[in-house]
């Protein structure tokens, strides 16, 4: 097995069960070692600490697949992909869904790989060295521990690009199913676009904020900001709102979003789509003086790193402090965060800062978060994503 071999102290990460080493963390790497394959990191001293995929091209120069000096080989994966299948089956999700993240990458000990299953379609990403490596392999395992036929990719995610990877989409086993396709989540039924759409076709994390949402709605104006393909705006609409604005830069999205509105029957009248960017409209209602009783912000990821954090703070600040202002008393705001460069103290202390700029006094009444087919390793914070607030204006 080629081995890595660290500086000395900086095993310090893997001793914690943290999953990633960093080019500045090695001391020596053995020469010729594929791209995507599996290496042994081990001490200055020498000594056995984890089994990994290796990733010339990034930063993150290793990533682990086992703390144990065991066989990293088909059979290896198929353990693992059976351990993220039960998990999901013990959480119930399919009870609520049929359309839901099946493995999640870091969070089920299998770095870069991500499936989310929709109905009778797996759709994969693969979105480091390691993943690409094993790929055939893993595409093959899903099949035959789902016992379904067909897995579209769709490994066109810019990170691909720091692994020196290019981008793939398309039928990876299988026949092409239609498109779009229907799932359902709860009551509710949606059009999803799995060759095009945003992630793998739909939010799948943001399942249980979305009920949330349609408990909220009830008699209220609704301004859905970000809206993409409806998920917030169909269920405000199914909670009972009196209206929802729908604001997306997108006219393919709002299409769908209006599709989706008829899709579940609900009464197209109380609803507007308007195409545009956000910024720019949410000051344009400010000078309009409109008004809304619930505002939903769920923007794009503004900072992938850390690196971004303070470029995205300023936009994060910009579109609460606007949205406190279109608050009617009363109001509710529910705001998120899906950026991994901004944790959840700093999200938190942007929304207050925002709230003083705006002049207004708000309160956060709850938090929110991911779904539990998106789980969080306790030994892998990177894994909490999503953040979300509910604040009241008083």
């Amino acid at each position: 097995m080629p081995q890595i071999r660290l500086k000395p102290g900086r095993e310090k990460s893997l001793l914690r069960r943290h999953l990633w080493i960093f080019s500045g963390a090695i001391h020596r790497a053995d020469g010729n070692i594929a791209s995507g394959s599996t290496v042994d990191l081990v001490s200055a001293g020498g000594h056995f600490l984890a089994r990994a995929s290796y990733s010339p091209a990034s930063q993150i120069r290793a990533r682990v697949w086992t703390f144990d000096e065991e066989s990293v080989d088909s059979e290896f994966f198929r353990k693992r992909i059976r351990s993220a299948i039960d998990m999901r089956r013990r959480s119930n999700v399919e009870g609520q869904s049929n359309a839901y993240r099946l493995i999640y990458a870091e969070a089920d000990s299998l770095p870069g790989l991500i499936v989310d299953r929709y109905d009778d379609v797996l759709v994969l990403q693969s979105l480091t060295a390691g993943s690409e490596y094993w790929k055939q392999t893993l595409a093959d395992l899903l099949l035959e521990e789902t016992g379904l036929a067909v897995i579209y990719e769709r490994s066109d995610a810019d990170v691909r690009e720091l692994e020196g990877l290019s981008p793939k989409v398309g039928l990876l086993r299988g026949e092409t199913p239609p498109f779009p396709m229907t799932i359902h989540e709860h009551d509710l039924k949606f059009l999803v676009n799995l060759q095009s759409g945003h992630k793998t076709g739909f939010y799948l994390d943001q399942r249980r904020n979305r009920l949330r949402v349609r408990e909220l709605a009830k008699d209220r104006d609704v301004l859905d900001c970000f809206c993409y393909t409806g998920g917030f705006t169909v269920n405000a609409l199914a909670g009972g709102a009196q209206s929802v604005l729908s604001v997306d830069s997108s006219a393919e999205a709002l299409a769908l979003c209006k599709e989706n509105i008829t899709l579940n029957s609900l009464p197209a009248g109380r609803h507007t789509a308007l195409e545009g960017d956000v910024f720019q409209l949410l000051r344009k209602f400010r000078d309009e003086n409109r008004s809304f009783d619930l505002i939903i912000l769920d923007p794009p990821k503004f900072a992938p790193t850390a690196a971004h954090a303070e470029k995205a703070a300023r936009a994060y600040k910009d579109i609460n402090l606007l949205a406190f202002k279109l608050l009617r008393p009363g109001g509710v705001l529910v705001t998120f965060s899906c950026s991994g460069g901004v944790d959840s103290a700093l999200f938190q202390k942007i929304v207050a800062g925002s709230a003083l700029d705006a002049e207004v006094e708000a309160q956060i009444v709850e938090w929110l978060s991911q779904g539990a087919d998106h789980p969080v390793s306790l030994h892998f914070p990177e894994s909490a994503y999503l953040k979300g607030l509910v604040c009241i204006k008083k």
